[in-house]
């Protein structure tokens, strides 16, 4: 069963990261600008190393235009991406 998380995204940062809890989400700053997708994919990528799991165990499930998204993980319990999150 995949894990659901919610993620705010800020595009266009200095760098790739996660910056904190935000609501009873994440937030996340990705430096790809928003447009074509590429901010996804930045997330998508950073999400997966992050986790340790392969590019395909992670996607956008919704928000795909929106800065609030809706993200689901294969492979991993809500602890562990909580707890690699936090780090």
């Amino acid at each position: 069963m995949p894990v659901r998380i919610t993620v705010r995204v800020s595009p266009g940062a200095r760098r790739t990261e996660v910056s904190g809890r935000y609501g009873a989400g994440w937030k996340v700053r990705v430096a790809a600008p928003p447009e074509r997708g590429r901010a996804n994919e930045a997330l998508v990528l950073h999400l997966a190393e992050l986790l340790g799991v392969s590019k395909a165990a992670v996607g956008v499930v919704a928000g795909h235009g929106s800065r609030d998204k809706v993200v689901e993980v294969d492979g991993l319990t809500a602890a562990q991406v909580d707890s690699a999150l936090a780090r």
